[in-house]
């Protein structure tokens, strides 16, 4: 009998290789990581809801076809945890609220789920996030706080906090996340995994995110061929998205081409604009010196950008406002407290003020694309700090108001919809890992991904598990 903590140890390539050589069944493996959800989510509360009876009919279907050496499709047999803002058919999605009823018929996936479906996988249950997806931080009134795998009394990010846990601990070597300003890249980066924010347009989505085209479909994996993988299956097309992109060649076909050659610049604080923990710095440095060791190009060089948080904050906060316009006041004051404070700030601004901020997301994006113009890869820290203590929107002590206060290498490139990746690379005094994004110009996202695997196959992406996997 194969020893289930090894089958949940295992990566997706890992798991489809293994089916391949008969060594283990999806069944084994659906089995196991059920066993590591029910044994992980008492500790973090990664997940809304547990689909295991659907998960193992899938699981039973999809040995069936690897024991005839049919298989469905580039995921068949493999566990994926879906963020609770994806529908999936027969699943109430709640979006972390208590305003939203679980009554009436979940009959529609999301694209990315239905390509998630005719690939094969194997759906274990959804993951939690903050209401409708709306602070860098895994809380909400329905489902309480997530926790961070490598210290509970820590966050686990947002707002795909869940999933990133659940990669984490082995609770489904894959998941499907969404990312309005950072909500992959900042729970993957507190978690220890690869995140992935893939150029607007390449996943598609539907129902259109209320945050408009700030919002990304994106996977989280262990590391960056898995994600690669998943990123392959859920960038099929769909017509329910009018802003999707036309199909691209798989980026996995580039994953191993390296990053010799390539014009990297550094920013290690975008010009001294951020003030990032020593910890932090130093890793990112050594991330950095390892890709001149491959063979990139490096120049410590800044982009030529302002803080366009004023700009993020009107495009965000008008979002959220539209999202609970046809609330009545019962379910408004179900609301978590934040999430009404931003959406009161985004009532009062005007279609003036809105269209002032498309503008400065315009010069924004302009001024980012000369940049790459010079640079195949800009690489900063992910984040400037490490998990802070879970339950709260920011540090306490940081007088910060919003979690954008946090975040400020994240959400400017939700403004531009370029790719950008969070790379695990190191952990700080407390044993609480760091991340190095690498972002590319826009529709560069296989690039992102050849750096991010370089940094995998180099050694230099390894974090320590976290104790409970």
């Amino acid at each position: 009998m194969t020893d289930p903590t090894f089958l949940t140890d295992l990566t997706a390539r890992q798991l489809l290789s293994g089916y391949e050589k008969g060594d283990f069944s999806p069944v084994d493996v659906t089995r196991a990581v059920l066993e590591r959800i029910e044994m992980v989510q008492p500790l973090v509360n990664a997940f809304v809801r547990v689909t295991a009876e659907e998960a193992l009919t899938r699981a039973e279907a999809s040995a069936g076809r690897w024991s005839r050496r049919e298989p469905l499709g580039l995921l068949d047999g493999v566990p994926v945890s879906v963020k609770d803002l994806f529908l999936q058919r027969g699943v109430p999605t709640l979006r972390g609220s208590r305003a939203v009823t679980a009554e009436g018929v979940w009959d529609v996936d999301a694209p990315a789920v239905a390509r998630l479906r005719e690939h094969g996988a194997v759906l274990v249950g959804k993951t939690t996030t903050p209401e409708f997806g709306w602070k860098g931080v895994t809380d909400s009134p329905l489902t309480g706080v997530t926790r961070n795998p490598y210290d509970l009394s820590r966050t686990a990010g947002g707002s795909s906090g869940g999933s990133a846990a659940a990669v984490a601990l082995g609770a489904a070597p894959l998941s499907l996340g969404t990312d309005g300003g950072g909500s992959v890249r900042i729970p993957a980066s507190f978690c220890g995994i690869f995140g992935l924010k893939p150029t607007y347009g390449r996943v598609p989505l539907y129902p259109s995110s209320p945050f408009g085209t700030l919002a990304h479909g994106g996977p989280m994996a262990r590391d960056a061929a898995d994600a690669a993988l998943l990123l392959d299956v859920i960038s099929g097309q769909d017509p329910r998205d009018w802003s999707q992109l036309p199909p691209a060649r798989p980026v996995s076909d580039s994953l191993t081409e390296g990053v010799k050659g390539l014009r990297i610049a550094y920013s290690p604080s975008f010009g001294g604009q951020v003030a990032v923990r020593p910890a932090v710095a130093s890793a990112v440095r050594d991330a950095v010196s390892r890709l001149a060791e491959l063979g990139a190009y490096i120049e410590e060089a800044d982009p030529d950008i302002a803080d366009p948080v004023d700009a993020f904050h009107t495009l965000w906060f008008s979002g959220a406002a539209r999202l609970v316009e046809p609330f009545g006041p019962a379910q408004r004051e179900l609301l978590d407290p934040g999430l009404r404070e931003i959406c009161e700030a985004g009532a009062r601004d005007s279609a003036l003020d809105y269209l002032a901020a498309v503008d400065a997301r315009m010069e924004l994006g302009r001024r980012l694309g000369r940049f790459h113009t010079s640079y195949d890869l800009l690489v900063t820290p992910t984040l400037p700090i490490t998990a802070f203590e879970a339950g709260r929107e920011t540090p306490r002590g940081s007088g910060l108001r919003r979690w954008t206060g946090w975040t400020p290498f994240t959400y400017p490139f939700n403004l531009t919809q370029q790719p950008a990746a969070t790379v695990p690379c190191g952990v700080d005094e407390d044993g609480l890992p760091i991340g190095v994004q690498l972002v590319a110009a826009r529709h560069a996202d296989a690039l992102v991904l050849r750096a991010a695997h370089a940094l995998y196959e180099s050694g230099a992406a390894r974090v320590p598990a976290p104790a409970g996997r």
